[in-house]
């Protein structure tokens, strides 16, 4: 066959259409594989997909190296079983494994890192803080609704029972020794400093050489000289 003939079969081919949970896609390769389905549609690689089979017969499950042809006659379907709904700000998600990680709702909701997430709690509950670190459950019954709230830029603590206005999210041991001794002078004595009214994170405790903790409005540190270091 010359070049210009086939240039002409090249121009005469359709894109081939598809659907991977419920968005349609066009491509010029006739052969597509588990993986790149899930890439297209962002479907974690270890997660199962399906090409919709018409009933009586069973959905055929697609591996991630299986290469499914998509020039058959009609448009092929692809779907996740199972896929758990939930918000972040009031905007809808979907995640296809049973937990996901404060990090990971942070990460997929875009939220500021110095926000807070909390999971709403119905009926007047407190709502439980989301830290980065924690796993929540995405299969309880009902839907799973987060809120992010924005914390203060600036916030007024209490040291040795003086107000400080404070305009970081975090404070040093260092830097609650410097507003509790301005004139402080390094190596000459050694500094305890207890804190209580602290946010979840740290809702109370101690603090040494090197510690940082998370501020919370009217939180109240209290810095205290023990002796020569």
């Amino acid at each position: 066959m010359t070049n210009t003939g086939k240039n002409l079969v090249a121009e005469s081919k359709k894109p081939l259409k598809f659907v991977v949970e419920g968005k349609e896609y066009e491509t010029f390769d006739q052969y597509i594989t588990g993986a790149e389905l899930k890439q297209l549609a962002g479907v974690p690689e270890d997660v199962e997909l399906y090409l919709s089979i018409r009933k009586p017969y069973h959905d055929e499950l697609i591996e991630n190296t299986t290469r499914v042809n998509l020039a058959r006659p009609e448009t092929e379907y692809f779907f996740v079983k199972r896929k758990l709904s939930f918000t972040i700000a009031g905007h809808p998600y979907v995640w296809y494994k049973q937990f996901i990680s404060g990090k990971q709702l942070r990460e997929l909701g875009n939220i500021n890192p110095e926000d807070e997430i909390y999971l709403d709690l119905p009926n007047g509950w407190q709502d439980d803080f989301i830290d980065d670190d924690e796993i929540v459950d995405l299969a309880r019954p009902g839907t799973e609704h987060f809120l992010v709230r924005r914390v203060p830029q600036q916030c007024v603590i209490y040291v040795n029972g003086r107000e400080k206005v404070w305009n970081k999210r975090t404070i040093t041991y260092e830097e609650v020794l410097k507003l509790a001794f301005p004139n402080i002078s390094t190596g000459t004595v050694a500094y305890t400093v207890e804190y209580s009214g602290g946010p979840h994170q740290n809702p109370k405790g101690s603090m040494s050489k090197g510690d940082m903790v998370f501020v919370k409005n009217r939180m109240n540190f209290n810095a205290d000289g023990t002796g020569r270091s």
